[in-house]
């Protein structure tokens, strides 16, 4: 890549800002930099409330909520709990295996009468149910389920799963196999493992971070703020999501992904705010004024990026998902305490420094410079050639996409839980001993009228294996519940044409659920409310670029490449995770499907994260735009200026995101690597290729609004003019 000669930049460069008009962020700056003990203060202050309540996050926060609120599924889980002894989808399952004795032998017999007293110590139990021939006791008689009761709501029934696991496992004998299995269990396990693997690769990519960090700034006093921004917005985030969680139940990952997001956007803002402060600085020699410049220019575009960061994750709380809700939730409070970090102590914090922000500088590194003449030169080269470029962009991405034609998606299987965990191995002792889809029975629920009227329709329907006796209420209501055994694993997508088909064909009043059917309602809500979620996020975006920007037209194409990108990263993850392709390389085993929350939840959070490069590339080109009112300029002078600070950030979140590649459990593996990948294409095919090429054929146009439109719009200015 050539240099750019001085006649090639941009006409008014930022280095040597005009005296400008402070705006209130402007005020904003000048406030924080006077008053920094103030400032400093409050954030303490603020920290150590709130972070005080965060070494209780793991114990408050809970590991259930993958339900659709609402649904027929979970309609029949609260019956069970409230009729049925507590014979719910949530309720503990003990299986007891023995080598070469049948459960009646007197050896047998003692380790469940120890699994019995175990059991009915624990509050969270309700009625302790032993195994009964023709129901839970497997057909050579060496292998019997003892069934704890759901007296807790589900959140609570994993924590009872998570402290009675390994005292039932540790029942076992040179003999007998114990091992507490369902759904609760497989949740304590999943969590547990994912939480293990988050934390693992969170402190894998902090040292990974900060090296790219000290490449990027050139000085460690610099590298030093993101990390400053991070710590205060995750303490804050974190005691935060404790406070919240004796309201409603939070979810664990809630914190997992509070963790990444925090990190990735401190990182961003930081940057962009830092090296804008530098040119100002040297430009200025008055830290005061660098301050204001700084935030009446980059700190706008930080505010919006914020937003915008807000608004497309605010848009999954339309999906009645409890755990995706919370997850979604605490994103949203780590955007909050970053970007109010960012806007404040980060401002105080460079107003005090002033100079000393460069100290202990790497050798040859230019710290008064905000243009970059690598990256002012590949602007001219654009220019230039707009269409060999855009064309060779345009054509990967869309290759990139197309598989995204086939992906497919159900919830996690048992595969993702790790192989000599408790809830795998009693799901594979059940299976193997009580059949294929025992681990997936069905339950459903009817008025004791409808009893044989439900029980010969299930008999004679496809996909079922089996039918156990009815059982009347526990509280002589009048209601019954039959249980169903499908001929196929709880995972296979024969089982939800099962459902359906029962649905439509029992009697009206009969309510089908389960734990396996309680999965396959929430992949539906969570499928029905997709195109509503994207077209959310899709409208609110474009509304909150058309404001920044005053440009119908860039911002309708901004949306567009954004929608792009996405769609590219999901036809990669089809490739990896539904295909195979990579999957010994990166040591999985696929399921033949990526994880049905992964379409709505990694979608928003793509979104986010591309509308933050969106956003600091176009405020750029506003702002020369704004200064010149060539286009050429705008294009070359935003790569220039923010082309840098783009491709720095984006190598920060794709070293964050890849290291969680390296989890064992693959819902860290496909988040890893489906951010990771869509952070690539985003930053490096759309933010410093198409969206140059876009802005550069569409000239003047790019930024031509309708008078009534401006006249409607609040006046946004990037330029410190």
């Amino acid at each position: 890549m050539t240099t750019t000669t001085s006649a090639q930049a941009p006409k008014r460069a930022p280095d040597v800002p005009p005296p400008g008009r402070t705006g209130p962020l402007g005020r904003l700056g000048a406030w924080t930099a006077g008053h920094f003990k103030h400032v400093l203060i409050g954030w303490l202050l603020v920290v150590a409330v709130l972070g005080a309540f965060a070494p209780q996050v793991t114990s408050a926060l809970s590991g259930a909520g993958w339900q659709s609120n609402g649904s027929e599924s979970v309609r029949v889980r609260e019956l069970a709990q409230e009729h049925f002894g507590g014979n719910a989808s949530s309720a503990i399952q003990v299986v007891v295996s023995s080598k070469g004795q049948e459960v009646t032998d007197p050896a047998v017999r003692a380790v469940i009468a120890e699994v019995t007293r175990e059991l009915t110590a624990d509050d969270r139990i309700a009625e302790v149910v032993l195994p009964q021939l023709g129901v839970s006791i497997s057909r050579d008689g060496r292998t019997a389920v003892v069934l704890g009761g759901a007296d807790a709501d589900p959140d609570d029934m994993v924590r009872a799963a998570e402290d009675l696991k390994e005292p039932l496992r540790e029942l076992s004998t040179d003999d007998v196999t114990v091992r507490a299995t369902g759904a609760s269990v497989m949740w304590s396990d999943f969590n547990t493992a994912n939480l293990e693997a988050m934390i693992q690769a969170e402190i894998l990519s902090w040292p990974v971070t900060l090296i790219v960090l000290v490449l990027a700034f050139g000085s460690l006093v610099a590298a030093g703020l993101p990390l400053l921004l991070t710590m205060a917005g995750l303490a804050a985030s974190i005691g935060s999501l404790v406070l919240l969680s004796h309201l409603t139940p939070i979810s664990i990952w809630a914190m997992d992904f509070a963790l990444m997001f925090a990190l990735a956007l401190g990182i961003d803002y930081a940057l962009f705010l830092v090296i804008r402060f530098r040119a100002a600085l040297a430009a200025t020699g008055d830290r005061r004024r660098a301050v204001v410049e700084t935030m009446d220019t980059a700190g706008k575009a930080v505010l919006l990026s914020g937003l915008t960061v807000l608004v497309s994750l605010s848009a999954v709380m339309l999906v009645p998902a409890p755990a995706v809700r919370t997850m979604a939730i605490g994103i949203m409070l780590s955007v909050v305490f970053v970007l109010a970090a960012t806007l404040t102590l980060l401002p105080a914090v460079l107003g005090k420094l002033g100079p000393n922000v460069n100290k202990f500088a790497l050798p040859r590194t230019r710290t008064d410079r905000t243009v970059s003449p690598r990256f002012g030169a590949w602007g001219e080269r654009l220019w230039r050639q707009p269409l060999r470029f855009g064309a060779l962009a345009l054509v990967a991405l869309i290759a990139l996409a197309v598989p995204v034609l086939g992906l497919k998606t159900a919830m996690p299987s048992i595969k993702v839980v790790p192989e000599n965990d408790s809830s795998r191995q009693g799901y594979e002792l059940v299976q193997a001993s009580l059949g294929q889809g025992a681990p997936g029975m069905l339950q459903v629920v009817v008025p004791s009228a409808q009893v044989d009227d439900t029980t010969r329709s299930l008999k004679a329907a496809d996909g079922i294996a089996a039918v156990t006796p009815a059982q009347p209420a526990a509280d002589g209501s009048d209601l019954t519940m039959i249980q169903a055994m499908p001929s196929v694993d709880p995972s296979d997508a024969q089982l939800a044409r099962t459902v359906d088909e029962l649905r439509s064909e029992l009697p009206s009043d009969a309510l089908v659920g389960g734990a396996a059917v309680e999965n396959l309602d929430l992949k539906q809500a969570l499928d029905d409310k997709a195109p509503l979620v994207v077209g959310v996020i899709l409208a609110l975006g474009f509304v909150l670029l058309l404001v920044a920007l005053q440009a119908p037209l860039i911002s309708a194409l901004a949306v567009l490449t954004n929608l792009l990108a996405t769609a590219a990263a999901f036809g990669i993850a089809k490739l990896i995770f539904q295909d195979g392709h990579l999957s010994g390389l990166l040591g999985f085993e696929s399921q033949g499907f990526l994880d049905g929350w992964g379409p709505v939840f990694f979608f928003a959070m793509i979104f986010a994260i591309a509308m933050d490069y969106t956003v600091f590339l176009l405020s750029s080109a506003k702002e020369y735009y704004e200064r010149t009112g060539d286009p050429k300029q705008a294009v070359i002078g935003a790569l220039s200026h923010s082309g840098r600070v783009i491709f720095a950030a984006a190598a920060v979140m794709v070293a964050v995101f890849f290291t969680f590649a390296l989890a064992d459990p693959l819902p860290p593996k496909e988040m890893g690597i489906v951010l990771g990948v869509a952070v690539l294409l985003d930053a490096f095919l759309i933010r410093l290729v198409l969206l140059p090429v876009l802005l550069r054929l569409a000239g003047h146009a790019a930024w031509w609004a309708p008078g009534w439109l401006r006249k409607v719009l609040p006046e946004v200015r990037f330029s410190h003019d």
